[in-house]
C-alpha cells in the first residue's frame, strides 16, 4: 500500500518543499506578544491543509493562550487502528538576528539543508507528516488509519494550555497509541527509535544576607557573604564522583538492567570531548558518560548570580544570591517528591547567617519510557531501516517533552516518539536547519509505517 504513496512523495517533492515553506515563512514565535496576528496565521495555515486534505471536524480550538489544530480522519473504519498525531507550529525568538547566515523566516538550502526557523522544530517534522497523508489520499483515496490530529501553538512556552484542555476534552483526544517526530536520530541518515525520556523539575534558590550590598572591609569577617553560603549549599548537593548527595533523591530509581546497557553502547553518539571542547567527560561512578546521560537522573545549577558583574573590582558583600537548579528524572522519581526533597535540603544545609526563599518551578513532568520490543516500536524500527537502508539503533533521550508523560498519564496508550531531526540541525539558534535526506527518508519511513499498521 505504501509504494503508491512513496511514488507520489518523490513525484511532487517540489511542490510539497514549496508548500512547506510558505509555512516556514510564519513568523510563529509563541514567545513574543508582536507575533499574535503571526501565530493565528500558522494555524490557520494547518487547518486550511487538513481541510484540503478532506479530514473532518477541522478545528482551530480557542485556548487562554494561542490555539491548538484539531482534526479527525475516520475514513479507514472502526477495525483501523487510531493514532493521536502530536506536533507543534509555534518556534523560538531567532536572536541573536545577527548570527543568522540567511533570513530566519526566508528557507534556504544549502548543502543539503533547509535553513529556516522551525525546519527541525517542529514544523518541519509536523508537516512531512501531512504531505504522507496527501500522498496516501491523492493515491489510494484513503489513510490506512484512522487519525486525530493535535498541533498546539504553545510548547516552546510551556504548552501551558494543553494540559487542561486534554483533561477537558479527554474523550476527544483518545486514540489507541500517539505518535510524535519532535526529537530527533543519532546521527545523521542513523534510524533511532527514542524509547525513554527524562522527566524534568527544577526549583531557584535566593539567599539573603544584608538588606543592602555592604563595605567588604568595614563588614568582611561579621556578615555571612551570601554568595559564599551559596556555593557551600550547592556544593552540598553532589559530591566529586557526580553523586546526588541529596537525602532520598534515588529512591525508586532502578538501575539500569545488562541489556539496556549493551543498547547504550551500541548506540551511536557525539564525542562528548570533540563536540564540546572539555578536557574530560564526567558521569555518575559506576556508569559512563553516555549511560548518565540517557538513562541516570541528573541535578545541574544553571543559572548563579548576584553581586557585581561589571567591569573592575567593586569591594561588596552582595545583599543576596540566586541559583536556578533543573533536574533531569528517571523513571520511579516524582517530581514533586523530587523538588520536596530539594527544598528539605536546602533548609537542612543552608549555612547560618542568611534567610532561605525557594521557589519550586511550576512545569514538571515524568519521566517516559516503552519496551523496546514493544510491537509498535518493532514496526517503527523496520519501518526506519527499510527507508534508511541501515540498522535502527535503540536510544533513551536526556531531554525532556512534557506532553509525553502528560498523553502517558490521561490516556495510558502507548507513544511512539519518530524524529528525524540530527544533532546538527541547531535547535532554538542562530542557522537552524533541516536535512533534504531526512526530509525525504522521513516520509518513507512513515508510509511504511502507517502501512505496517
Amino acid at each position: 500500500m505504501s509504494e503508491k504513496a512513496i511514488a507520489y512523495l518523490k513525484e511532487n517533492q517540489e511542490a510539497l518543499l514549496k508548500k512547506l515553506y510558505e509555512f516556514l515563512e510564519i513568523p510563529s514565535v509563541s514567545t513574543d506578544p508582536a507575533h499574535k496576528d503571526d501565530v493565528h496565521r500558522a494555524a490557520d495555515f494547518l487547518t486550511g491543509y487538513l481541510n484540503e486534505l478532506g479530514f473532518e471536524n477541522v478545528e482551530k480550538m480557542e485556548t487562554k493562550g494561542h490555539p491548538l489544530v484539531y482534526a479527525e480522519y475516520t475514513a479507514a473504519g472502526p477495525e483501523a487502528p487510531t493514532v493521536l498525531l502530536y506536533g507543534h507550529y509555534d518556534v523560538q525568538p531567532v536572536d541573536p538576528i545577527n548570527l543568522w547566515d540567511s533570513e530566519p523566516f526566508q528557507p534556504e538550502v544549502r548543502d543539503g539543508r533547509i535553513y529556516a526557523r522551525g525546519s527541525s522544530d517542529d514544523k518541519g517534522q509536523t508537516f512531512m507528516h501531512l504531505a504522507v497523508f496527501e500522498a496516501f489520499l491523492k493515491t489510494e483515496g484513503k489513510l490506512p488509519m484512522n487519525v486525530k490530529v493535535c498541533i498546539e501553538g504553545e510548547e516552546e512556552i510551556g504548552s501551558e494550555n494543553l494540559y487542561e484542555l486534554l483533561h477537558e476534552k479527554k474523550e476527544q483526544f483518545q486514540a489507541d497509541f500517539a505518535v510524535i517526530s519532535d526529537s530527533g536520530m543519532a546521527e545523521k541518515n542513523q534510524p533511532t527509535i527514542l524509547y525513554g525520556l527524562k522527566g524534568f523539575t527544577g526549583i531557584e534558590i535566593t539567599l539573603t544576607g544584608p538588606d543592602h550590598d555592604l563595605h567588604s572591609g568595614m563588614y568582611g569577617g561579621a556578615v555571612r557573604n551570601p554568595l559564599m553560603a551559596m556555593s557551600h549549599l550547592l556544593a552540598s548537593m553532589k559530591d566529586e564522583e557526580e553523586v546526588i548527595t541529596v537525602a532520598g533523591f534515588y529512591d525508586g530509581v532502578k538501575d539500569l538492567t545488562p541489556d539496556e546497557r549493551e543498547l547504550m553502547e551500541k548506540a551511536p553518539g557525539e564525542d562528548f570531548v570533540e563536540a564540546t571542547n572539555i578536557p574530560e567527560t564526567v558521569s555518575e561512578k559506576g556508569y559512563t558518560a553516555k549511560e548518565h546521560t540517557m538513562g541516570r537522573p541528573t541535578l545541574e545549577v544553571n543559572g548563579l548570580f548576584g553581586g557585581y558583574q561589571g567591569e573592575g573590582t567593586k569591594t561588596i558583600i552582595p545583599s543576596t544570591a540566586t541559583a536556578k537548579i533543573t533536574c533531569r528524572l528517571v523513571p520511579g522519581q516524582d517530581p514533586r517528591d523530587v523538588q520536596e526533597k530539594l527544598v528539605n535540603h536546602i533548609y537542612k544545609h543552608a549555612p547560618s547567617g542568611v534567610h532561605v526563599h525557594v521557589e519550586k518551578e511550576k512545569l514538571s513532568a515524568k519521566a517516559y519510557k516503552v519496551e523496546p520490543d514493544h510491537p509498535l516500536i518493532k514496526k517503527a524500527a523496520k519501518s526506519y531501516t527499510k527507508a534508511f537502508g541501515k540498522e535502527t539503533v535503540f536510544l533513551r533521550m536526556g531531554g525532556s517533552i512534557p506532553v509525553v508523560e502528560w498523553l502517558e498519564a490521561a490516556y495510558q496508550y502507548p507513544i511512539v516518539l519518530l524524529g528525524f531531526g540530527t544533532p546538527e540541525d541547531r535547535l532554538h539558534s542562530p542557522n537552524e536547519s533541516f536535512p533534504v535526506d531526512s526530509f525525504e527518508k522521513g516520509m518513507e519511513t512513515l508510509a511504511y509505517y502507517w502501512s505496517e499498521l
